[in-house]
This record gives C-alpha cells, structure tokens and sequence, in this order.
C-alpha cells in the first residue's frame, strides 16, 4: 500500500466556502434553471475594439510568438509609468526599476509575497477581505493579524479607528508587524479612503519599520464625484510601499490575465527575480495590446463605469421595492449589502443558499471574506438592468415567503 502523503500547505487552506454556493448553482443550470448570476466579479462584455484590434495585429507578427520578458516588455513597463503621471500625478516612476508586469494582480500579488515572506513573519490583513490577501501569507508560512475594518453607511472608512488599531496590532505584535495591506476600494466592502489616510499610514510605516502592498484593483469604478487616490500621491511612499493594479475591470480584460506591481525597489526587484525562475512573461502580443489599453483612449473606461453606475442605481431602486434596502457605494463594482433583517437569523452562508434554491439570485456570503462580513453578501454588478430587475421580483416573493 502507498503511504499516505500529507501535504502541510494544503491542510492550511480551509474549504473554499465560496464552492458550495457554486456546486448549488452549477447543479441548478444542469437542470435547466436559470439562476440569475451575481457572485463572482467578472465583467459582462468584450475588451474594447482597439485593444483587441491590437491583440490581433501583434499576434500575426512571427517574432511575437516566442518567450517573453518576465518582468514585462518594455513599453508596457513605460505605460504604467506613464498611467501614474496621468491618473495621479506621480512622475518619479522608473519603468526598469519600480515596476513588474504580472498575469493579472492576483498572480503578482501571490508570486511578491512568496518572495518577500521569511517564515514567522507578521502580516497585518483588515477583515473581512478578498481571500488571497490573508492566505498567500498564510501559505508562505507567515502568521496574520486582523481587525474589523470599520465604515459609515456612504461606505468611507474610519480612518482615526483604522490606523489606532493598527497601531494596537503592532505594539502588541510579537514578532514585530512587517508587512500591512490594505485594498481601497475594498473588496469586498466597496469602503474607501482619502488620500490624508495614505500619508498618515506612510508614516507610520517608516516608524514602525513595516512594508506597505496596496491593491488598487478597482481604482478607475469610482461614481458621484469620488476619486481613488494612490499610495504613491503620498510623501515618501517609494520606501515602503508597492502597489498593484489589474486591467480586468476598467478595460473588461479578466480572461487576459494582465496587471502590475509597482513601487518599491527592493519589493518589485524580489518579485522579477522570483517571476525570472518561474515563469517567461505572459504572451507579447497581449502585453503589446495592454500597453494600448493603458496609453490609448480612456473613453472606453468611462463608459464602463457609466455602465456600473447606472446598474448600481437600478439595483438599489429595484431591490429596495422588494424589501431589500441597501446603502449605495461610490466606488467598486460590487454592493456590499446587509442581510435583511427578517433573513439576518440565517447568516450569510444560508442565506446566500436560500437565495440561489428560492428566488434563483446567486451571491457570494459575506462569511467567505472573514468573520467580520457574516451579517452581508457581496452583489456583483455584472448583470443587466432587465436580469437586475428579474431577480428583485424573485427575492420579492422569497422575502414575503420568510
């Protein structure tokens, strides 16, 4: 008999709670049902014509078809420099020295902390949050501290209580903290920050001796006047942080797998050289048709957002009449959105189910994306007016049935 092999960092891994809404649901299309689908945030509809034009013209070139650069062709490294200077105004980027192109946040993100993580190291992860920000960690051997990251009803953070209890975490933390992430907007909470938090976060770092990952991955969603601001608008920033940002979101590219790691020196130059054993980049032509994405037009980011504003309205004003009344972010592609109080018995797993097997509405619990996120669900916005309007005649009847 083969001995049984136990693999640690497996066992580290909890059951991934979101796959069992998901079983649900895949068991309810094969028979038939159409369930209305707003649990996972992946955009409806085709990267814009001149990207993908792009993608065409650089993939019928011979030379395009062989390995890559790790790190990121050249002019695609330049275009994030130069998305910086646009967007916010940083103009201190160095394309060979400060940033990585990676295959979508999500890989760079895992591939820089399995890079920079000593086992036994502290990470500092506000709860709730998307999943691999806690477990790429985890994985690597490190341990994690969380708090509850707390925000008014128009979604802002409380920025005095945030930075007073992390600044508990780390007087109480032995080891020292040595990593802290924060994702604004957040995932999943739609929260967000000023630029003033930036600032005063920086400078905490510097005396606390802590690194900074900053994820702002639905940084161009932002409604009704709100702005993300970036780490690197703060004084400073460049010795203790990195930043990622993705292309999946504002240019509809999830499927491309294409985003970028930027900041400090040290951090990026730990992830090319990781990325330099691992992989050889990802395919040219894509790299080629996001340095258009990133230097083109940017008509087509508004009218995405547009896009997810008007559903955002909709499905506020739609689910309200329902029975389901939520507050209204400005930022994200998501609505976090508390459970109604005759269902907050339930708690966000059963709930969640009740929803898909009664009134046909696939969400993701809050409880996937820590403790601190049991008494919500998130509501992705990737679903039409006409299904957003559907799906809150269905919870109607599923509410009135409670």
């Amino acid at each position: 008999m083969f001995p049984e092999i136990e693999f640690e960092r497996m066992k580290r891994l909890p059951n991934y709670v979101f796959a069992e809404v998901n079983n649900i649901k895949m068991e309810a299309r094969r028979r038939g049902e159409d369930i209305i689908d707003f649990s996972m945030g992946n955009p409806d509809g085709p990267a814009p014509e001149h990207i993908t034009e792009k993608l065409r013209e650089a993939a019928a070139k011979p030379k395009n078809h062989g390995y890559s650069a790790s790190a990121g062709i050249y002019k695609l490294r330049l275009a994030i420099c130069n998305w910086y200077k646009r967007k916010y105004g940083v103009d201190y980027l160095d394309p060979d020295k400060h940033t990585c192109a990676t295959m979508g946040s999500k890989e760079g993100y895992v591939h820089l902390v399995q890079a920079i993580v000593n086992v036994g190291d502290v990470a500092v992860v506000p709860d709730p949050t998307y999943p691999i920000h806690s477990y790429a960690f985890m994985l690597n051997g490190a341990a994690i501290h969380k708090f509850e990251l707390v925000f008014d009803d128009e979604y802002k953070v409380d920025e005095d209580l945030f930075l007073e209890r992390l600044q508990k975490t780390i007087d109480e933390s032995i080891p020292k903290v040595k990593y802290v992430v924060v994702n604004f907007p957040h995932n999943p909470t739609c929260a967000t920050v000023t630029p003033e938090f930036y600032q005063r976060l920086v400078d905490m770092a510097k005396k606390e001796r802590f690194y900074i990952i900053s994820d702002i991955a639905y940084a161009d969603i932002t409604f009704d006047g709100y702005t993300t601001p970036s780490i690197f608008q703060a004084e400073g920033a460049l010795d203790v942080a990195v930043e990622s940002f993705t292309l999946s979101k504002s240019y509809n590219m999830a499927g491309w797998r294409v985003g970028f790691i930027t900041g400090n020196e040290k951090l990026v130059g730990a992830l090319k050289r990781i990325k330099s054993w691992l992989d050889y980049g990802m395919f040219t032509p894509i790299q080629v048709a996001a340095t258009v994405a990133l230097d083109g037009p940017q008509n087509c980011v508004d009218e995405h957002i547009e896009k997810y504003r008007h559903r955002r309205d909709v499905m506020i004003e739609a689910f309200k009449e329902a029975g389901w009344e939520m507050n209204c972010p400005n930022a994200s592609m998501f609505i976090w959105a508390k459970i109604p109080k005759k269902a907050q018995h339930l708690g966000s797993m059963e709930f969640s189910k009740q929803l898909l097997t009664e009134a046909k509405v696939a969400v993701s619990p809050g409880i996937g994306f820590g403790n601190y996120g049991d008494q919500y669900v998130r509501i992705a916005l990737i679903e039409n007016e006409k299904r957003i309007r559907q799906a809150a005649r269905n919870i109607k009847y599923y509410l009135k049935s409670l």
